[in-house]
């Protein structure tokens, strides 16, 4: 079989009719050079959004499974259409469902993790010389309950795809030129990188790119998927994700990233014995809350602190598993700050190059942004700040690290 080539959609790419014919040209011409297309689509603009305004105007505080029921509506209208629009220009293709296709989840309503992709249809349908179009964020648990993955899901079901049928290539495709070394809207100066490590991809994705989802990174990471991020409003390339390159531990800083719909959260007066720790977060863990950072006080007369930043979504769920904790560990009482943000600096030369830390922590000081808490990792530090701070400290510590630059570099590494 020739080229299998998996090709990735996001909702401004598919906003309206016209994008619509654009993006099936764009198919069209891969197709037309002999390589197998499966294409994975997301709802078309807002309608995600639309959708959840919907859902809160008939229930403020609706069934998650219904929730995943409605919300995956907005995929399917988006692989109808494009199906209609390559059946215009005379190529066959066939839209499938997260069923239809084999998508196999747990059943964590609306942020599912997808367990096994059956690839039978799928291979079928390409044999037959078909483009497949794949609803994105979408598939079914062992009830058959219709799932979703959660924001940015489009990302994970293409990767996920990509690494079930051994392709070729994976390409990403959005409404910008690449993964950049900061969020352009906020730096002016910030330069697309051409490549860019798993592991740097990785944790940039975590921590605020919303360029990829940080679960496709993983899973591509995990299979090795050869994986693109690119325009799909031209022709220009885009950014090569790759598990290394030549000269990448001469770059200390590859990028800095901002979150900002995270809080945090404080449990104040927590008995300080063995244990506890583990019975909080496992509760939390019941939810299926993820949780970013940790920070707990030292103790006094025998209690102390503890904070920890989880996604804003997750608060009331969050609200529900302290509840249930409050009669046995008996803690003081706990607050939510909504007020935060998470700014982080990545670089997989952090690892070899010491001071990184004291720089940052210095530029922030200088311009007079508190940091409330600190985490890090071998390729990454990330401070909880005031949300109103967190576009000034991006700006700031990019300048400081001279990103501004880094992308010349990074344009001559060779792949290894």
């Amino acid at each position: 079989m020739e080229r299998i080539i998996v090709q990735k959609f996001g909702g401004s790419s598919v906003a309206n009719g016209e994008r619509i014919l654009n993006v099936a040209k764009r198919i069209a011409s891969y197709y037309k050079q002999g390589n197998r297309i499966v294409v994975v689509v997301s709802a078309m603009g807002d309608t995600t959004d639309d959708l959840i305004k919907l859902a809160m105007e008939v229930n403020p505080n609706p069934s998650k499974r219904e929730m995943d029921m409605l919300l995956s509506t907005g995929e399917q209208i988006s692989i109808a259409l494009l199906a209609m629009a390559l059946h215009k220009l005379n190529i066959e293709a066939v839209s499938l469902t997260g069923l239809q296709v084999g998508i196999r989840t747990d059943s964590a309503f609306t942020k599912a993790r997808i367990l096994h992709i059956n690839t039978k249809n799928i291979l079928k349908h390409l044999k037959e010389n078909k483009v497949v179009i794949v609803a994105g964020f979408q598939g079914v648990d062992k009830d058959m309950n219709i799932t979703t993955l959660g924001r940015g899901g489009s990302d994970t079901t293409a990767v996920a795809i990509a690494a079930a049928l051994k392709a070729d290539l994976c390409e990403i495709y959005t409404d910008v030129v690449g993964v950049f070394t900061a969020d352009p809207r906020i730096v002016k100066d910030a330069r697309k990188l051409d490549i860019i490590t798993y592991d740097e991809m990785l944790e940039m994705a975590s921590l605020g790119a919303k360029v990829l989802h940080s679960r496709s990174v993983e899973i591509a990471k995990k299979f090795n998927v050869k994986l693109e991020v690119k325009s799909s409003f031209n022709n220009l390339p885009g950014t090569i994700i790759v598990e290394e390159y030549k000269g990448m531990e001469e770059l200390v800083i590859t990028g800095v990233t901002a979150k900002t719909d995270e809080a945090k959260i404080t449990i104040r007066g927590v008995p300080d014995v063995p244990g506890v720790a583990a019975k909080i977060f496992k509760a939390l863990a019941n939810e299926n809350i993820n949780v970013n950072m940790i920070v707990q006080s030292a103790s006094r007369k025998g209690i102390n602190d503890i904070s920890f930043t989880i996604n804003e979504t997750d608060i009331e769920d969050a609200k529900k598993a302290l509840k249930s904790l409050s009669s046995e560990l008996k803690f003081e009482d706990y607050d939510i700050d909504k007020n935060i943000g998470i700014v982080s600096v990545v670089g997989i030369g952090m690892r070899s190059h010491p001071g990184v830390a004291q720089k940052m922590f210095e530029t922030l000081g200088k311009n007079k942004i508190n940091i409330e808490m600190i985490s890090t990792s071998e390729i990454k530090i990330s401070c909880v700040i005031r949300r109103d701070k967190v576009n000034e400290a991006v700006q700031k510590l990019h300048k400081a690290f001279n990103l501004e630059k880094i992308g010349r570099k990074i344009s001559k590494a060779v792949v290894k």
